[in-house]
C-alpha cells in the first residue's frame, strides 16, 4: 500500500504522541512509588517520637533521683570532678581527683580542702577563691565520677534515691534513708538485686515485714553492700515494672557500681 507524504506525517505525529503518552505513564509510576516511600518516611519519625514521649516518665523518675544525689552527695576520696571557668581555658579542667587525703590541686589557689563538700559548696568556694585572681569569675563544677559505695532504694519509699553507704546499713535502715515506706507500700513484697561477681543481677525477695514484726531471724534483715537495688512494691509495682525495663533502670544500675553515667 502506498501511503501519501501528508499520511506519512500524520502517522509519525500519532506515533510520537504515543510515546510521549507512555512515557508520562512511567513517570507517574514513578512519582506514586515514590510518594508511597516518602509517606513511610514519614511515619517513621511518628512512631519514634511516640517512643521517646513514652519513656520520659521513666527518664524523669531517674533524672530527679540524679539531681537530688548530684546536689546533696558529699566528695570524697577518689570522686572526679571537672572545673570550667568561662573564657578562661588554662584554668579549666574535665578532670580533677580528689586525693586520698581529700584535697584538689588548682593552679590558681593551690591544694584545696574538697572532701565533706557537696558540688554546688564547692562551686561557691571556688568563685571566691578564684575571684582574687580573674575579675567576675563564672565558675561551674559537675561531678564526673562518684567513688563511694552507693545502692539504689526505689518503688514505695517517700523518697527515691541513691543512697552513699558510710558504714555496715541493713535493708531495713537503707529503706529508713529515704523516709521509710509509703502508705501504698507492700512490705512483704521487697527485692532485692545483686551483682554477683561476673556482673549479672541476682533478685532476692525480702518479707520486711516479718522483720518489722519481729518475726523473722537476723539473717533476714541482711547487710546491703555497694551496686545493690532495693525495689518495694505495692499499689506502684506496674509502674515499676515499666519503670524496670526501660534503658534508664540499666543506665540506673551501671551508675550504682560505676559511679558514672
Amino acid at each position: 500500500m502506498i501511503f501519501s507524504n501528508s499520511s506519512n506525517n500524520l502517522f509519525k505525529d500519532v506515533f510520537f504522541v504515543a510515546r510521549f503518552v507512555s512515557v508520562l505513564c512511567l513517570l507517574g509510576a514513578f512519582v506514586v512509588v515514590g510518594q508511597s516511600q516518602s509517606a513511610a518516611q514519614v511515619k517513621q519519625p511518628d512512631e519514634r517520637a511516640k517512643v521517646a514521649i513514652n519513656a520520659e516518665p521513666e527518664d524523669g523518675y531517674f533524672k530527679t533521683i540524679y539531681r537530688t544525689f548530684y546536689d546533696t552527695y558529699r566528695l570524697g576520696p577518689g570522686d572526679e570532678i571537672a572545673i570550667r571557668v568561662l573564657g578562661q581555658p588554662d584554668y579549666s579542667f574535665q578532670k580533677i581527683k580528689v586525693s586520698p587525703v581529700g584535697r584538689i590541686y588548682h593552679p590558681l589557689v593551690g591544694d584545696i580542702e574538697a572532701v565533706g563538700f557537696t558540688v554546688p559548696q564547692l562551686e561557691k568556694k571556688l568563685t571566691v577563691d578564684f575571684s582574687e585572681y580573674v575579675i567576675n569569675p563564672k565558675v561551674s563544677v559537675s561531678l564526673e565520677e562518684a567513688q563511694s559505695a552507693k545502692i539504689g532504694v526505689l518503688g514505695e519509699v517517700k523518697a527515691p534515691s541513691i543512697v552513699v553507704i558510710a558504714r555496715p546499713m541493713t535493708i531495713l535502715e537503707a529503706i529508713n534513708s529515704t523516709g521509710g515506706f509509703t502508705e501504698t507500700a507492700n512490705r512483704s513484697d521487697v527485692v532485692l538485686l545483686r551483682p554477683d561477681n561476673s556482673g549479672v543481677m541476682q533478685k532476692r525477695k525480702i518479707n520486711v515485714k516479718k522483720i518489722l514484726d519481729g518475726k523473722a531471724g537476723p539473717e533476714e534483715n541482711i547487710l546491703v553492700r555497694a551496686g545493690d537495688t532495693v525495689i518495694v512494691n505495692g499499689n506502684f509495682q506496674k509502674k515499676m515494672t515499666k519503670v524496670t525495663s526501660s534503658l534508664g533502670f540499666a543506665q540506673f544500675l551501671s551508675f550504682l557500681v560505676l559511679g558514672r553515667v
